[in-house]
């Protein structure tokens, strides 16, 4: 390895980093990771600290998961790439498949379609459901519904249908006939609602609102995420999911669960959507599915939108989407593994011990902090706290105020993540109450520096 003079004075001369300007990264240099092992990380000047962020929402089983290196070595010596493009396909995406159709069964998904990544997985879901729909004569429905604060990639479709301006405005004009309704966001609504149930039924009422303004008969889908990720850690009232699904069913609107995060036990349980009682008609999948060690994600198609495919007799339902990499055999290998060890450990249990200790925990802080506005989680391992300079006003914090406290988290012993006014933890699954506990202690050296 290069010394760390080296890597510090050449990073930002030759990357450009996602999500930042290329200026930030010169006038501000980027931690380097060089190591890690467990749930901790380690730099390039040796500081060792406990990954409250997860790699990014994905390293679930820690960095030190054996088996999944294994079956990636052990795949690269047997068959280190072939592509399931029309003709051919491999061993591994097949035992995958029946792997992902006997986990996601609850779900009522029964049919895997392969991708790189999240934002090949999203764009795969908004373009089968139009598809669905023309087979099916009904070619007028190609508009999508999402929710505002809702994330779904960076890809043109999923910028599309992102609810947050930062991903869209300097990419415009984006997908046309994309339209966005109120999340449930109790913390900051349009509606002054407070409470969540009530919120809940004011955003579905908006949504069916939006329906019929639009006209159900041209709209292809609704995407959504079961608990808001990047948007800040949004969870809904638990109405709020199955009131979709239900609306969605009553206008023949497809339900596109956006799972990139909340599948494989985050949220405490094996799926959003399971959480809350819904069945999709797609779920996206990738992240967790590898533990992060290889690029690979999944799209999970339920029966009766299967069906519709496979019967089809007019020449409509040729899949002209794909990816160089779909169905990647080393990628299969390590989701094999990866899947089997999730369930070997129940993550779950875990998940949501963690997760209700860490959320107490921010609930302690925020009694003695000001500069906390709200804190949201419950729902496993994904929490977050909104930073303010006002509590009365709810002006949110400065930027200066929140990089101070994630710099002194650092520093004492614990990576966070800053997204707009919040700090976002989504810590590997397996972390243990001590690790907890550091990144409590971390979070509250960072509040009183700020």
């Amino acid at each position: 390895m290069k010394d760390a003079n080296f890597l510090k004075a050449n990073n930002a001369r030759s990357i450009w980093h996602p999500m930042t300007a290329p200026s930030d990264s010169l006038n501000n240099p980027p931690t380097i990771i060089t190591g890690a092992s467990g749930v901790r990380i380690r730099d390039v000047d040796g500081h060792e600290v406990v990954d409250a962020v997860g790699g990014l929402w994905n390293v679930n089983l820690g960095y030190s998961c054996q088996p999944v290196k294994d079956a990636i070595a052990a795949q690269l010596d047997a068959l280190p790439y072939y592509s399931i493009f029309r003709g051919t396909s491999n061993d591994k995406v097949i035992e995958l498949a029946e792997v992902l159709r006997d986990f996601f069964a609850p779900d009522g998904l029964t049919r895997a379609f392969y991708t790189s990544g999240g934002s090949d997985s999203v764009e795969t879901a908004l373009r089968l459901a139009r598809q669905y729909h023309k087979i099916r004569g009904d070619a007028g429905r190609v508009k999508y519904l999402s929710l505002k604060k809702g994330y779904h990639g960076t890809h043109f479709g999923g910028a599309s249908v992102n609810g947050n301006a930062n991903f869209r405005t300097a990419y415009e004009p984006l997908l046309p006939g994309c339209h966005h309704i109120p999340a449930p966001y109790t913390y900051r609504n349009p509606f002054n609602e407070t409470d969540p149930e009530r919120l809940a039924q004011l955003c579905l009422a908006a949504l069916e609102d939006e329906i019929a303004f639009q006209g159900a008969g041209t709209i292809a889908a609704m995407i959504m995420e079961p608990i808001l990720g990047a948007g800040g850690v949004i969870p809904p009232h638990p109405s709020f999911m199955p009131g979709v699904a239900a609306i969605c069913r009553k206008n023949g609107i497809l339900l596109i669960a956006d799972e990139v995060i909340t599948a494989f036990g985050r949220t405490g349980a094996w799926t959003g959507s399971r959480l809350w009682g819904v069945k999709p008609d797609f779920t996206c999948t990738a992240k967790a599915i590898t533990n992060a060690f290889f690029p690979f994600g999944a799209v999970m198609i339920a029966e009766a939108v299967a069906e519709v495919f496979e019967k089809d007799e007019t020449g409509k339902a040729a899949i002209g989407h794909g990816y160089t990499y779909s169905g990647h055999p080393v990628g299969a290998a390590a989701a094999l593994a990866c899947l089997a060890e999730t369930k070997r450990l129940n993550v779950i249990e875990n998940a949501a011990a963690r997760g209700t200790q860490l959320h107490e925990g921010m609930k302690a802080l925020q009694a003695r902090h000001s500069l906390i506005g709200d804190v949201r989680g419950g729902h496993g391992l994904m929490c977050a706290m909104e930073l303010v300079s006002d509590r009365a006003t709810k002006k949110p914090a400065d930027k200066a105020v929140l990089a101070r406290v994630q710099e002194t988290a650092y520093r004492s012993g614990a990576m966070v993540r800053v997204s707009g006014p919040n700090i976002i933890l989504s810590p590997p699954l397996v972390l243990t109450a001590a690790d907890v506990e550091v990144i409590l202690s971390a979070l509250d050296a960072g509040l009183s520096a700020a």
